[in-house]
């Protein structure tokens, strides 16, 4: 339960920091560098805050690249995965109350920081087999990291701080193609508040980052990535 609770927190405080950078900082820094650092350092801030509790996956493809990985169980994958929907509709759920009190806020244009492809969609109109692409690489990478950092050895003590700046490169680089996702919950969450668009563009969202965690597991399930055993 703890570790649930953790997850739940965690996600929530991602989709909150990271979709928050999109809408309440709108008026004054809305360029992608403070959106890719805001996902970044809310990755950081909770490494250290809950990573001890749960791991600090904050992100479906994240525990679905640990069960593959052999890191985890299928049923605490499970659980995982239920908390941090359930975090990340808290979290967006927080945001649109707080920025409907903004008079010219509109929940129809603004979005609530939700992901997308197609000329509607995409922040740089960017097509279907573009944002696809896109999700399955950035996810694989950035899992790459996760599963790296986190095995055993040295790096564990920075694995956060690695974790939080790939995030944010990630960010910086597709932030014009999907407004990035590589993480369920966190496309989970808006889209279900803003629904229409967003909600029919979901599954890429969670197909594709689901791949490309599923690809970076099978390399260390595999010991391809694996540190050598001392």
């Amino acid at each position: 339960m703890n570790k649930v609770i953790a997850e739940i927190i965690g996600t929530g405080t991602l989709v909150f920091f990271g979709c928050g950078s999109v809408i309440l900082a709108a008026a004054g820094v809305f360029d992608q560098l403070a959106i890719a650092l805001a996902f970044g350092l809310a990755i950081v801030a909770m490494a250290y805050g809950i990573g001890p509790v749960s791991g600090c996956h904050l992100n479906p493809a994240v525990s679905f690249g640990a069960l593959v990985a052999g890191r985890m169980p299928f049923k605490e994958f499970i659980n995982y995965v239920i908390a941090q929907c359930f975090g990340a509709l808290i979290g967006a759920g927080v945001l649109w109350i707080i920025a409907s009190g903004a008079p010219d806020f509109s929940i129809a244009q603004d979005g609530l920081g939700a992901n997308g492809y197609g000329p509607t969609g995409s922040p740089g109109g960017y097509a279907l087999t573009s944002a696809f692409l896109f999700e399955v690489t950035a996810t694989f990478l950035f899992l790459v990291v996760i599963l790296g950092a986190t095995q055993p050895g040295p790096a564990n003590a920075h694995a956060g701080l690695a974790i939080g700046l790939t995030l944010a490169a990630i960010h910086i680089v597709g932030i014009q193609v999907t407004g990035v996702s590589v993480n369920p919950a966190r496309s989970l969450g808006p889209a279900v508040i803003v629904g229409g668009q967003a909600i029919a563009q979901l599954w890429l969202f969670i197909l594709a980052p689901l791949i490309g965690a599923g690809l970076a597991g099978l390399l260390f399930r595999r010991k391809i990535l694996s540190a050598p055993e001392a």
